[in-house]
């Protein structure tokens, strides 16, 4: 049991990917904290954990406002005397279609989930992973590293979460504490629904058959982000921070091998690859 006796907390875990990840931590013996909006789901949720035996507490609430966060934070402080690792996997695609037929308030509640959300929370539980000394952060950036035409409000919010992570984890490379981020793939979650609701007229002819196909084949499984969390969590991760790692396309299993040369470059992380470095002279 990689995980046995250590505290998380996961925002967005009563469903989709984040309960994956949850199953997966309870099953290598970590006691949770889950938040999610509906506390029926959240319930649901820690009956199907229990039978892991680990503590498993549920708290349902919008983390994308500071208040709650802040709540939050007092109620698991009166649970647990640590928090090993924080994993941000609340997120939301937002309003979906051409920029200017998109409802603005829409667009900008996407950030306050998706970016927002995430800063509030390690901004919440910074202060005692120094105290720690220790401590794991992994925060959700699928769709944040290339143009997306249509999610304007997505993409944007996750190539902003993608540079406070890396940020982040240079800020605190000192005090103990690694942070990185994922891309879980395409899963077949409330968000491939989202872009089947919305339909072809705003999703794009194209992205909706390919969703359409997705859903028929079953997607990239959530299992597959959970193992890469349980991971990032574990001690055969030590030393590999600022990263933004795919569930589904990099070979992270191989990265114990490797974790010198992956600490010291600029591998995993979003940097433009200058013209030089491929013989270009324009």
């Amino acid at each position: 049991m990689k995980l046995k006796n250590k505290t998380v907390i996961i925002t967005g875990g009563s469903r989709g990917i984040g309960k994956a990840i949850a199953d997966a931590f309870a099953r290598e013996g970590a006691d949770l904290f889950l938040i999610a909006r509906t506390e029926l789901e959240l319930e649901a949720t820690k009956k199907e954990l229990e039978k892991y035996g680990t503590k498993i507490i549920t708290y349902a609430t919008d983390v994308a406002n500071a208040a709650n966060v802040v709540n939050v934070a007092n109620v698991i402080k009166e649970h647990f005397e640590k928090i090993d690792v924080l994993i941000n996997a609340a997120g939301m695609y937002g309003p979906i279609g051409k920029l200017e037929e998109l409802n603005a308030d829409e667009w900008i509640q996407t950030f306050a989930v998706n970016i927002f959300g995430t800063m509030l929370m390690c901004r919440a539980f910074l202060p005692m992973m120094k105290k720690q000394r220790t401590g794991r952060i992994i925060n959700f950036a699928g769709g944040g590293e290339g143009a997306f035409s249509r999610f304007t409000a997505y993409v944007s919010s996750k190539g902003a979460v993608v540079r406070f992570t890396e940020t982040l984890a240079e800020e605190i490379k000192d005090d103990g504490i690694l942070v990185n981020a994922i891309a879980p793939g395409a899963v077949n979650t409330a968000f491939l629904e989202a872009v089947l609701g919305a339909g072809p007229e705003k999703a794009g002819k194209e992205f909706y058959e390919k969703s359409l196909y997705q859903k028929e084949e079953g997607g990239t499984p959530p299992e597959l982000a959970a193992e890469l969390c349980v991971f990032l969590a574990s001690d055969e991760s030590a030393g590999i921070t600022g990263k933004v790692l795919s569930a589904k396309w990099d070979n992270w299993k191989e990265f114990p091998k490797h974790k010198q040369e992956i600490a010291e470059s600029d591998v995993y992380t979003f940097r433009r690859i200058k013209p030089q470095d491929r013989n270009l002279k324009w």
